[in-house]
């Protein structure tokens, strides 16, 4: 299975070996280009088992789509629960999701190029935008509280989250389709950097 924290158990479960087969070749080959068989035949599982767990190649994808949403989830609660324990500002909380998406396009390459770069409606039906899953709608209530504590300038929250995430999301991109060669933790720093003139309250003159 594929995880940002956990370790994935010895033996790993089917249905687990599944998705995690199902993963790699999604990113690397594209959804449309992925067969049932090819899971199977990477999964070194029957294909009744992938119908038993699935239903199909769809139900891989969906499932896939919700465990790794679940996995995002996770990392944002941990840093908000964090932040409650030591009363971290808002800034920080945003520093922080940028710092570990940026290291997890390093570390977990596929798991964010499945979560933030694959255009999920070309073969998901039936799913909310990825940009009102609960990660996204959590860190903009991160974005909220901070413009409400004043940390952050009085901006519609769409336009202050897309300011503060977009660049960052952007970034991911571009390392994920090769146009950038530094690895991004490497730019990290001027990220924030660029991201606080333009926001943080303490920034105006």
């Amino acid at each position: 299975m594929p995880y940002l924290n956990r370790e994935v158990p010895n033996p790993e479960p089917i249905d687990c070996r599944i998705l995690t087969a199902a993963l790699d070749l999604f990113v690397e080959n594209g959804y449309h280009n992925v067969s049932v068989h090819d899971v199977q035949k990477q999964a070194n599982v029957s294909i009744g088992s992938i119908y038993n767990h699935f239903g199909g190649k769809e139900g891989i994808a969906k499932a896939l789509y919700k465990h790794l949403l679940n996995e995002m989830n996770e990392m944002i609660d941990s840093i908000i629960q964090q932040a409650d324990a030591q009363d971290s500002s808002a800034i920080s909380q945003c520093n922080r999701i940028i710092e570990l998406l940026f290291e997890y396009t390093e570390t977990k390459t596929n798991i964010i190029a499945f979560i933030l770069h694959a255009k999920h409606s070309e073969f998901i039906t039936n799913e909310i935008p990825i940009c009102s899953a609960e990660p996204f709608s959590k860190m903009r209530a991160i974005v909220a509280r901070g413009i409400k504590q004043g940390e952050l300038k009085n901006y519609n929250s769409w336009v202050a989250s897309t300011s503060i995430f977009g660049g960052a999301i952007r970034m991911i991109h571009l390392r994920l389709d090769g146009a950038i060669e530094q690895p991004l933790p490497e730019l990290y720093e001027q990220l924030i950097s660029s991201i606080w003139q333009g926001m943080a309250i303490q920034d105006e003159s």
